[in-house]
């Protein structure tokens, strides 16, 4: 091992990785690309990428990026031992997994490991990624994922019993169901600490809905703060370091364009875990478009639902619901929040599927918790919605998230609607083209782009009349939906 001094650069690099000036390299043998051992004085060791350069660092230093730095705390000229990093045992184990064969519950605890420690590649993440989405994973290796993924990582742990959660697979555009039954539950009196999801082939996840005007990372003391004042917060599940390996999991999907099966179970259930819920919740809407595209597959996803519940011994509550066409009107961060702000506030007249289904979610909530009796869950929640103490439980837990409703006064650059060509009702929509078309628009990333719908299923539009708005930051990229929406035909008029 060879003692260097930490050097910044301001560099960031949007992952872990590190510096070395040629000398030092060439002579520790160490070449651009390779992966190194860089060990603190405490003995905390991890791994990362180098390259090399001439100039910009001495021959004692190592520069680090801005994430690297972050990930261990490193002060200026603190002294680190970096040593060359040995080959992965584990990326055997992906290529058995890639063959087909079953991982045992160890070796997929070490490939785990290794994605936490940044000892293994985008690469070798992304062969992981697809040898999951091309063989699958028995119920053993999806339970034995999940609890890899929960016990290597950060943990919220809690004094009250009555800690729920709830989550929706995906799939569907709109649906922000989420902040709806985060604050009818917090207001009834539960403890909800939702850990929320960003986007991976959908236009928005719960976290780029709420970013918009708040913010959704924090630190595991300051979000225990945010819930002891609230009752609840709405964050990014991948934040203060809690399961660590799913959000360097979900970036790889992100640019593969996959989604596992497995790792969407273990992704959902491993953050339930890590935020100490005893109550949970799963949504699984299915539809032609959707995600889930039948109902038999649904009663499966059900049953490896339940399966993970018994096995982590959590009261779950499974519902299956209408994936036929997108929830509420917005489909994009800033679109979505503005229909979930509409159905809150008792003032306004928001999107009534979506207050349908979220009042229907935090019943069954209420009745599982006991808050109400069976039968009468929705009951409650409505009447703790339309009393417009949801909406001030809302507004509490932004402002504690640092947040502000006024941001939402923003609009986009450029719009342009689209008009029917026909007259007749609306009979079907498909909901991953509308997405792909809301990304395209620059969801999620530019919060306040996407599509706004004006008819739903069986609604009645004339000719001329228009049938949805999209709105981007670009001409370019509006363009380009506007082309893509008139290729795909997502929309069908009969």
């Amino acid at each position: 091992m060879v003692e260097l001094k930490i050097k910044f650069l301001k560099w960031s690099a949007g992952l872990p990785v590190a510096m070395l000036n040629e000398e030092t390299a060439k002579t520790n043998g160490i070449h651009a690309k390779d992966r190194i051992f860089l060990k603190t004085s405490s003995g905390f060791q991890y791994s990362t990428i180098v390259d090399t350069v001439k100039d910009l660092v001495g021959k004692n230093e190592i520069a680090v990026s801005f994430e690297l730095k972050e990930q261990l705390n490193l002060k200026l000229d603190q002294k680190v031992r970096i040593s060359l990093a040995p080959p992965l045992k584990t990326t055997q184990y992906i290529k058995n997994k890639l063959l087909g064969k079953e991982l045992s519950a160890k070796e997929i605890d070490e490939i785990i490991k290794d994605v936490v420690m940044n000892s293994m590649s985008e690469a070798e993440i992304g062969f992981f990624v697809a040898a999951m989405y091309k063989n699958g994973m028995t119920s053993e290796e999806t339970v034995d994922l999940t609890r890899a993924i929960y016990e290597n990582g950060n943990k919220l742990s809690f004094k009250e019993r009555t800690i729920v959660d709830k989550h929706c697979i995906g799939g569907i555009p709109g649906n922000r169901t989420s902040p709806i039954v985060v604050s009818i539950c917090t207001a009834a009196g539960l403890i909800m600490p939702k850990s929320s999801s960003r986007a991976i082939t959908s236009a928005a996840g719960t976290a780029d809905v709420i970013e918009t005007v708040a913010d959704v990372e924090f630190k595991k003391e300051e979000m225990k703060k945010i819930i002891q004042d609230t009752g609840g917060c709405i964050v990014w599940g991948g934040g203060f370091g809690m399961v660590t390996a799913d959000a360097k999991i979900i970036q790889i999907e992100k640019v593969l364009n996959l989604d596992p099966q497995a790792q969407m179970l273990a992704s959902v259930f491993s953050k339930k875990l890590a935020m100490g819920s005893h109550f949970i919740l799963i949504d699984i809407p299915y539809g032609k478009t959707a995600k889930v595209p039948t109902l038999e597959k649904a009663k499966e996803l059900k049953r490896k639902f339940e399966l993970l519940g018994r096995k982590f011994n959590k009261k779950l509550i499974v519902v299956i619901t209408d994936g036929s066409q997108p929830v509420g009107n917005g489909i994009g961060p800033a679109l979505e929040l503005k229909d979930v702000v509409n159905v809150l506030d008792p003032k306004k007249n928001g999107p009534g599927d979506l207050q349908t289904k979220a009042v229907f979610l935090a019943g069954q909530l209420l009745e599982l918790t006991n808050k109400a009796k069976k039968g009468c869950g929705e009951k409650l929640a409505l009447e703790i919605l339309q009393s417009g103490k949801a909406f001030e439980k809302f507004k509490q837990i932004i402002k504690r998230q640092n947040g502000n409703l006024n941001r939402l006064e923003h609009t986009s650059k450029f719009k342009q609607d689209i008009i029917s060509d026909k007259s007749g009702k609306v009979s079907e929509f498909d909901n991953k083209s509308l997405a792909f078309i809301a990304r395209l628009a620059g969801c999620p990333s530019d919060k306040f782009t996407g599509i706004y719908l004006y008819r739903h299923l069986g609604d009645r539009i004339e000719k001329g009349q228009p049938l949805l708005t999209l709105y981007s930051e670009s001409r370019t990229r509006l363009d380009d939906a506007i082309e893509c929406y008139n290729s795909k035909k997502p929309i069908l008029i009969n």
